[in-house]
C-alpha cells in the first residue's frame, strides 16, 4: 500500500510500461485488511495530480458503506453486474 488515506480508502501506485510507478497510474481502493478490497477509481498521474478533498470525502463515505456489505450483498451486486469479482487465486472461485 502506498498511502492510507483514512476511512477505509487507500492509494496504490501502479507502474506504467517504461515509466515505472512514479509516472504511472494511481488507484483508489476501498480496503479492509484481510477482508476485502474494492477498486473505486483510477487515473493516470500525468492527467491528474491527485484527488480533491471533496472526492476523498465521497470515497470515505462510500467505503464506510461498502466495507459493511454482507457476503450476500456482495453476491447480489456481482450477479447484477454492478461489481465484478476478481479472484485472488487463494480459494475456489467456482
Amino acid at each position: 500500500m502506498d498511502a492510507d488515506l483514512g476511512g477505509g480508502v487507500i492509494k496504490q501506485r501502479v507502474a506504467r510500461t517504461g515509466q515505472g510507478k512514479s509516472g504511472g497510474y494511481r488507484t483508489l481502493i476501498l480496503f479492509r485488511q484481510g477482508d476485502r478490497a474494492i477498486f473505486a477509481f483510477g487515473f493516470a498521474k500525468n492527467s491528474q495530480a491527485n484527488i480533491s478533498k471533496t472526492d476523498l470525502t465521497l470515497l470515505r463515505k462510500a467505503a464506510s458503506e461498502a466495507l459493511e456489505w454482507s457476503g450476500e450483498d456482495l453476491d447480489r451486486l456481482v450477479v447484477s453486474g454492478t461489481l465484478v469479482e476478481i479472484g485472488d487465486g487463494n480459494r475456489d472461485e467456482g
